[in-house]
């Protein structure tokens, strides 16, 4: 009998360690497979929203530059438009005031005030189309033109029409 006692227990700590083995594996398979506790869920959820609130600033603020960017480019384009069509503006209505000058000029000249002498005025070039009387009444019209204030040239059209 005592060897069957002898015998019996070495299966007895082999059944023994393979109980508690079985047991640790499966202690150690349960913990994987368990929920996350509310606690836990909250921190993943934060850490979540911490990122993306740090890429939806990062977005932001490359969206922001770019914005402030596109900004200031049309900005410029409007200050520039802006620029020329008071420049446009400006040489149009000193234009104007050219051809009223020499139009007036012309009307305080005996020969030339009771002919009709049309005066066009583009960019200080002044232009005279209509009839002269005589050829020094045509070059009395563009010495008249040319001593306007603003006046860079003056183009003579009239024609000497014999009486």
């Amino acid at each position: 009998m005592l060897k069957k006692t002898v015998l019996h227990r070495p299966n007895v700590r082999i059944v023994g360690w393979l109980a508690v083995s079985a047991l640790a594996l499966g202690l150690a398979a349960c913990d994987k497979m368990k929920e996350p506790t509310a606690g836990e869920r909250l921190d993943s959820a934060v850490d979540k929203t911490q990122r993306a609130a740090e890429n939806a600033k990062v977005d932001a603020e490359r969206a922001l530059s770019s914005a402030q960017t596109k900004t200031e480019a049309v900005a410029h384009d409007a200050a520039q438009a802006a620029r020329e069509a008071g420049n446009s503006s400006m040489e149009l209505m000193d234009d104007v005031s050219i051809t009223a000058r020499v139009s007036a000029g012309l009307a305080q000249d005996s020969a030339l005030s009771a002919l009709r002498i049309d005066v066009d005025t583009s960019n200080g070039v002044v232009t005279l189309k209509g009839p002269a009387p005589t050829q020094e009444a045509k070059d009395r019209a563009s010495s008249i033109a040319q001593g306007v204030k603003g006046v860079s040239s003056v183009v003579n059209q009239l024609t000497v029409q014999a009486s």
